[in-house]
């Protein structure tokens, strides 16, 4: 149950990124919300449990609103 969840929770972040590729480095909000999620799935999945979930996500949040802060936005190619 715990790998589906988590599958799921990748995937969607990875349609996420997909649908807007520069979100985290164009705000602090931004880096927050995709450092949070991406940190919870790692979190959660390296200690297989809710605690490690909770902190990655908080962790994550952290380094994403900084990074997202600091950060030029990247010129899209496409």
């Amino acid at each position: 149950m715990i790998r589906i969840v988590t599958a799921l929770a990748t995937a969607a972040l990875v349609t996420l990124a997909a649908a807007s590729p520069a979100a985290a480095q164009n705000n602090t909000l931004g880096g927050a919300i995709i450092g949070g999620g991406v940190g919870a799935v790692i979190g959660g999945a390296a200690t297989n449990s809710a605690g490690g979930a909770i902190a990655g996500g908080v962790i994550g949040a952290a380094a994403g609103a900084a990074l997202g802060s600091q950060m030029e936005p990247r010129l899209l190619l496409a």
